[in-house]
């Protein structure tokens, strides 16, 4: 089973197409990476972004999938409407089923963008997704719909352009996860902990890496769930043995 991140990469390899790679092996996938943008950050603090031209992360697109059968990808850090764009057409022209982390901006809190993108990725990203996983911040971006509990969650995921699931590490906890349209709640503890960097690449690539060992969505949605939060109470998604 081969999947395919396309995002960023983050040196200190705790988030990003390093951090996913990490994530594919642990769960027993064979992970392939794109590069979108070099980024020069740690967990905390955030430098620089230098990004990759289109031209050039299509033609890495091209080379993976000239050698190999990917079904399952995730995206990551796109920087600009440009390369969503891009994206977008890459994963109808090889018929990619994509879940998109909509990441903007880091969790040490820097801007990854060039401009703010969340139009983009409503025009060119959900329409061809099959799940998008944004934190509460991200999901009122491309939804327009402010979030302070779980009914406002439950608005948001109605304006998502495709199933969703909004993160709860603003919400208290609760994950809010919306599939063809039937709402449901998956409640985990909160750790207090500063060991957060990364943790929606992790989660994103979990679900590819589990969707492609032929979990239904919902199944991987939940699994993945559990992973990250191993993976936050341990300290190290790298050294994590998935029990599927």
């Amino acid at each position: 089973m081969i999947v395919m991140s396309i995002a960023g990469v983050d040196p200190s390899a705790g988030a990003g197409v390093f951090a996913d790679l990490k994530t594919f092996q642990a769960i027993g996938v064979y992970g392939t990476g794109i590069v979108t943008a070099l980024t020069a950050q740690n967990p905390y603090k955030f430098f620089s972004t230098l990004p990759v031209s289109p031209e050039y992360i299509s033609e890495q697109i091209d080379s993976v999938m000239d050698s190999y059968e990917v079904k399952f990808i995730k995206t990551g850090m796109m920087y600009s409407p440009e390369i969503i764009k891009l994206v977008g057409q890459k994963i109808k022209e090889y018929d990619l089923k994509a879940v998109v982390d909509p990441v903007m901006v880091a969790t040490s809190g820097g801007d990854l963008t060039k401009e703010d993108i969340a139009n983009a990725i409503n025009k060119y990203l959900l329409p061809n997704a099959v799940l998008t996983t944004p934190n509460v911040s991200e999901a009122e971006k491309l939804s327009g719909v402010k979030i302070k509990n779980k009914d406002d969650a439950i608005k948001a995921c109605e304006k998502i352009r495709c199933d969703s699931l909004i993160t709860g590490g603003h919400l208290d906890g609760w994950n809010t996860i919306n599939i063809d349209g039937e709402v449901s709640f998956k409640k985990q503890e909160l750790i207090d902990t500063e060991n957060l960097h990364g943790t929606g690449c992790n989660l994103s690539a979990a679900i590819v890496a589990f969707l492609a060992k032929n979990n239904d969505l919902h199944t991987s949605i939940l699994k993945s769930l559990d992973y990250v939060y191993e993976g936050i109470k341990n300290g190290n998604y790298g050294t994590l043995i998935a029990k599927i």
